[in-house]
């Protein structure tokens, strides 16, 4: 699943692009590989890039943003691929560690 967000990094408007690798998301014991794009470019997080829990991957990416002054919005979530819907439902109770204050 595919998801991009519009929004800024250190005040120069961009598009952030969080991709969730593997055809794994729906099943009861999975592994969560997350990636971090402005525009084009793949940044990278602090930990491993895997993770038992979407939760825990999402946490990271907080981390990450509030460390490299990246800013986004929630209000301008587009997904932009294919996904299961139990993969939306998933994430979008997951999400809040993304958006914490």
């Amino acid at each position: 699943m595919t998801l991009q967000y519009q929004g800024e990094q250190y005040g120069k408007p961009t598009t952030f692009t969080i991709r969730i690798i593997g055809n794994n998301l729906s099943k009861s014991s999975s592994n969560y590989q997350i990636d971090l794009l402005v525009g084009d470019k793949k940044l990278p997080t602090f930990t491993s890039e895997i993770h038992q829990s979407l939760s825990n991957c999402l946490k990271e990416i907080y981390l990450f943003r509030k460390h490299n002054g990246i800013k986004f919005e929630e209000s301008t979530e587009k997904i932009v691929s294919l996904y299961v819907p139990y993969d939306k439902v998933l994430y979008s109770h997951n999400k809040y560690a993304l958006f914490r204050a």
